[in-house]
């Protein structure tokens, strides 16, 4: 799956056939929501800017091993301040358990 925005840069030919060479099929943003990309945005720049920047990867092995980890870091042990500092799979216990609460 290839997501972007619709900015004109991701609209020429030379995309559709590296996405079609490789059978990728492409995902777009809504037209005229901006926020529709936002989390995706966030979450890729939280990866270049805490783990990408940080390593020199000598294997695929070895990004691998280094991917899950800090996945597993991002999602149950660091906290964010769009979820008032709970951790992503904190802040989703408390949305499920106040969703029992209230439905």
């Amino acid at each position: 799956m290839f997501h972007t925005d619709r900015e004109k840069a991701f609209d020429n030919h030379l995309i559709d056939d590296v996405l079609d060479t490789f059978g990728i099929q492409r995902s777009l943003s809504m037209k005229g929501c901006p926020y529709d990309n936002a989390l995706a945005e966030m979450t890729f720049k939280a990866l270049k800017t805490e783990f990408n920047r940080q390593y020199y990867f000598i294997s695929l092995q070895q990004l691998k091993i280094e991917q899950f980890d800090y996945t597993n870091w991002y999602s149950n042990i660091r906290p964010h301040s769009a979820f008032g500092y709970m951790t992503p799979k904190e802040y989703k216990r408390e949305l499920y358990k106040n969703c029992l609460k209230y439905c």
